[in-house]
Order: structure tokens, then C-alpha cells, then sequence
């Protein structure tokens, strides 16, 4: 039977939950077993999809659409596995799903209840994920222990252990061991508190993942076993580590996968083999020079909003042994930057985002790395943005804009996709999930794929308007890769530029720490080059697109 390992979070928000989950999916998946994770978040939203990135954070896209939480991206880097819609649950949906069933008279008259329509509904979502080729479900429980929001998930979890038995589920409970400096002492007391609130649910945890700043004492792990009833070995030090992709490590070290796979009775389960994942943190710090890249955006006050960007990218400098310093720019501040800050960068990232604040930020950036030999990186707005500098300021198209932001302009380079002009709700104009491309062969993207039919996740409603396409075809501006039908353009580059280089798509989701995305991993390539000094290869300007040796 299937596994499951319910994580909860008490004390504080944003105490690694996410990354706990995920440092024992790599644990558990290292060991030979198959490993699928899930995000239960108690927000009434539907999905993150509508959310405000100052709000939530990064919307991560899934293979099949999925507007999910972010935490899904560090299941995927970590666990290797491409997850799908299924592997996020909220509030929202649930209750949308339950109301549906009701309106249908699935119910046939009974009164709906949060117990037990509600936690069934949470069940069926746990269990759905259940299946032969699944060895273990990791589910994280959004929020802390003592929301009020929390309690169907917890009640939900609690039954589950009943409906399957107590050896097929495993609760881990992370909590926070604070250092207060007047006393000069690591306190155990928030610990005690989290555990007591969860036990009043119904829920004994199984083991406790203790975060903080410095290591604690064994003499600690003692005492928080006494007083929260669990084995000293089920006691887990996480302290902070230099690179979040430590803390597999970490865990291992405290013996937290072999408890796990005692408690679920996995006598032939192998120790787990991290000769990969060690020579990966090895490569982490070895690094023998630092790069600048500045990243463009409109949300950089809350940098969990590029997430995903931030990671690919330090993906590629583990990969060309280079630290990778990210310099943050307020997409609205750039143009009074320009001499001052980005001037200095050695590459530039113009990530997406959606509505007219700081695009023309983004424009004027796009346009400084163009004239002045930058490494450029464009992702799904940062391709409209750089189409709209090429239209105005070497096309000579005056006012050219997206419609997005200009619906008036009279050359709109960028606009809303043809055939979903007359959908009303703004959820059904986009376009969500894994689309393929084809690559014109000898153009940078097809050398940095090594391939010319690839697949990338998008999320947007605006594309390059091919009407203007024949426009562009000026020998140096160069639609590189195409939608298999020809109708829409998913990346463009300039021949003559060291990497100017931008898609439609975001590959940042599907980076790997030991397989970055092939458009990072080359744009840090050109940046390491241009900060080396070395000569980059640049492509003719014509339509042969030769390359010059």
C-alpha cells in the first residue's frame, strides 16, 4: 500500500516547510523509492493563478496547466519529478468542488458539512494520488498549527490514519527553536506549544523537524522528546544551512529517512545513495568567480515573486562554476539607472509579469543591453518588451506597443491571442501549460537545446503579433523558434548580438539543479564569456544564418 507522510508547520510561517518535504522526497526517491509530492494551502482562493504576486509569490505552472503554489517548484527540483495540477489543493477548490456536487444533488438532500463533505473531499484529494507506481505521497499542509483555517485539513489527515491504518502514514511536524540573546539560550518552549496545539487536533506527530539558527544540543533533542512524547532519534536538527540544496544532507545526517522507512515497516529499502546530490553541493561551492545579473522587475520587493528565475540561474552558475550575484532593479526606476547601475551588470533578465507598470523600465533596459553588447535574457513579458524596443528603435515604428498596454497604438507588435479575443473571464484567456516550438536550426536556442522540436510551460495572454513578422525580417532580428504551426512566434534572437535572446515560454519551471534549462544555462555562458573577456560567436546577418567561426 501506498505511503503517506503528512508535514505540518507550527510557531512561525516560513520555516522551510516546503523545503523539508522536499529534502525527504530527494531523501526517499534516493533510496529507490517512487516519490510524488502535493501542497494542501488553506487560502479560499481557487488557485494562485489570480493572486497578486506581492500576495502570494511566484505562480508555478505545471506540465498541464496548473496554476499552483510554489512550493511545487521546490518538489520538482528537488524530488526530479514533472507534477501535475493534482499536486495542489486550496481551500477554494475544495469547497467550489463539494458546492458543485451539492448543486448536482450528488448529496441526495443531506445537509453539507464541513465534516464529513468537506474532509472527504480532502481525502479524495490525498488518495487521488495513490496509485502502483507510487511508493510514497508527501503532502505539505499549508499554513501553522492554530489557524483557524487549517483545521479541515488537519481533521482530514487525522481520519486518514484511521481509514488506512497507522503504519501506512507518518506525521512530521516542523517546528522553530529560537535563539534568545539576553539569556544567551536555544528556547524549547515554542516547540512544547506547537506540539500541544497539534495534539488537541488529534494528531501525535511522529517526528518533529526543529529549526534554527545555530545546531542544538543533544541534551535539547532529549527534552523535546520527553515533553512532545516522541523517540530521541525522531527529533531532527535542521539549522541553517548555506545552500538551501544542503538539506538533504542535513536530514540525512539526522537519520530522518531511516526513521520514516522503519516506522513504515521498509525493511529491503536501501540506504539511500547521494553520490549525485553530494558532487552537486560539492559543485555549489567551488565556484572560482562571481557574475552580476540584474534581473528587471516589477515585483522585486518580494523576490519569492521570481523564484524560479532566481533558482534556474543559480542552476547555470553551479553548472559553469560561478557564483551568480543577483542585483534586483525596479522595473519603474530603470531608466534612471541606466548609467548608474546596469551599465555594470554583466547580463540582464527580463522576466515576465502582467499589466503597464514598469514596461517601459523594461523597454529602455532592453534596449541599453542591445546597443551595448549585454547579455540579454527576455522570458514571456521580456520577449514582448524586447520586440516592442526593436519595432520602435531599429524598426522605426513609432508608438509601437502591446496591445496590453497601449490599445490604441498604432502598430501593435504584441497582441491578444486571435481565437480567445472573445473569451470573457480572464482565467480562459490564457495560455497555461507545456506547448512545443520548433527551432530554426543554427540559431542560438536550437544550439542551446541541442535540439530542434522542444516543449516549455507558458503563462500568458499576449503574443508577437505575425502580422509584423515580415517587418522584422531585417537579417538581424531572427524569429528562432515557431509554434508547430507556424502561427506563433516562441523565441527570437539577434544575429549580431553576443545573446539577445528571449521566449515566450518560461523555462525557469522546468531547471533542474543538476540539469539547468538549456536558456540559462547558455545565457550564463555568454555572461561568463563577456566577463572573461572572451569573444563570443555571432551569427551573420543574413539569411543563412552562418555561423562565424
Amino acid at each position: 500500500m501506498t505511503k503517506h507522510v503528512f508535514v505540518t508547520g507550527g510557531v512561525a510561517s516560513s520555516l522551510g516547510k516546503g523545503l523539508t518535504a522536499s529534502a525527504l522526497g530527494r531523501l526517499l526517491k534516493a533510496r529507490g523509492l517512487r516519490v510524488t509530492m502535493q501542497k494542501l494551502d488553506p487560502y479560499l482562493n481557487v488557485d494562485p493563478g489570480t493572486m497578486n504576486p506581492f500576495e502570494h509569490g511566484e505562480v508555478f505552472v505545471t506540465d498541464d496547466g496548473g496554476e499552483t503554489d510554489l512550493d511545487l517548484g521546490h518538489y520538482e527540483r528537488f524530488v526530479d519529478e514533472n507534477l501535475t495540477s493534482r499536486s495542489n489543493a486550496t481551500t477554494g477548490s475544495i469547497y467550489s468542488s463539494v458546492i458543485a456536487a451539492e448543486r448536482r444533488g450528488d448529496y441526495l438532500g443531506r445537509t453539507v458539512q464541513v465534516i464529513p463533505h468537506i474532509t472527504d473531499e480532502i481525502k479524495h484529494r490525498i488518495r487521488q494520488l495513490t496509485n502502483d507506481d507510487t511508493d510514497v505521497v508527501i503532502t505539505e499542509v499549508g499554513g501553522t498549527v492554530g489557524d483557524i483555517e487549517i483545521l479541515p485539513f488537519l481533521e482530514a489527515i487525522r481520519q486518514l490514519r484511521l481509514d488506512i491504518g497507522p503504519e501506512n502514514v507518518f506525521y512530521l511536524h516542523v517546528t522553530l527553536v529560537p535563539f534568545i540573546g539576553p539569556s544567551g539560550e536555544q528556547k524549547t518552549k515554542p516547540t512544547q506549544h506547537s506540539v500541544t496545539e497539534l495534539r488537541s487536533r488529534g494528531i501525535q506527530p511522529d517526528a518533529i523537524v526543529c529549526r534554527s539558527d545555530e545546531p542544538i544540543t543533544d541534551e535539547l533533542k532529549r527534552k523535546i522528546s520527553r515533553l512532545c512524547d516522541v523517540p530521541v532519534d525522531g527529533v531532527v536538527n535542521a539549522a541553517d544551512a548555506d545552500s538551501l540544496y544542503e538539506i538533504p544532507l542535513v536530514v540525512h545526517n539526522e537519520g530522518l529517512d531511516t526513521f520514516i522507512c522503519n516506522h513504515f515497516r521498509m525493511t529491503n529499502v536501501p540506504d539511500a545513495d547521494l553520490t549525485e546530490w553530494k558532487a552537486l553541493v560539492d559543485r555549489v561551492f567551488s565556484a572560482s568567480q562571481t557574475v552580476r545579473v540584474g534581473i528587471i522587475g516589477k515585483y522585486v520587493s518580494l523576490i519569492d515573486a521570481y523564484l524560479s528565475v532566481v533558482e534556474a540561474l543559480n542552476h547555470s552558475g553551479i553548472h559553469h562554476h560561478t557564483n551568480v550575484e543577483i542585483d534586483w532593479i525596479q522595473a519603474e526606476e530603470v531608466e534612471g539607472l541606466l548609467a548608474e547601475r546596469i551599465r555594470n551588470l554583466d547580463g540582464i533578465v527580463i522576466p515576465g509579469g502582467f499589466g503597464e507598470r514598469g514596461v517601459e523600465g523594461k523597454v529602455a533596459a532592453a534596449a541599453y543591453a542591445r546597443e551595448n553588447n549585454i547579455p540579454c535574457l527576455g522570458l514571456c513579458l521580456g520577449l514582448q518588451v524586447m520586440t516592442i524596443d526593436y519595432a520602435r528603435n531599429v524598426l522605426g515604428l513609432p508608438g509601437a506597443n502591446s496591445l496590453e498596454f497601449d490599445p490604441q497604438t498604432k502598430h501593435p507588435v504584441v497582441h491578444l491571442m486571435e481565437d480567445q479575443r472573445d473569451v470573457s473571464e480572464k482565467g480562459g484567456t490564457m495560455r497555461l501549460g507545456a506547448y512545443v516550438a520548433q527551432l530554426a536550426a543554427g540559431s542560438k536556442v536550437a544550439e542551446a537545446y541541442g535540439e530542434l522540436t522542444v516543449s516549455e510551460r507558458h503563462r500568458h495572454r499576449y503574443e508577437f503579433n505575425s502580422n509584423y513578422l515580415s517587418k522584422f525580417d531585417d537579417g538581424d532580428f531572427w524569429a528562432s523558434g515557431e509554434s508547430p504551426d507556424g502561427q506563433l512566434v516562441e523565441f527570437i534572437e539577434l544575429r549580431s548580438h553576443p545573446f539577445w535572446v528571449a521566449t515566450q515560454a518560461h523555462p525557469e519551471f522546468k531547471s533542474r539543479p543538476n540539469r539547468p534549462a538549456p536558456l540559462f544555462r547558455s545565457f550564463i555562458e555568454a555572461v561568463v564569456d563577456r566577463k572573461n573577456g572572451r569573444n563570443p560567436k555571432l551569427l551573420k546577418i543574413d539569411e543563412s544564418a552562418t555561423v562565424v567561426q
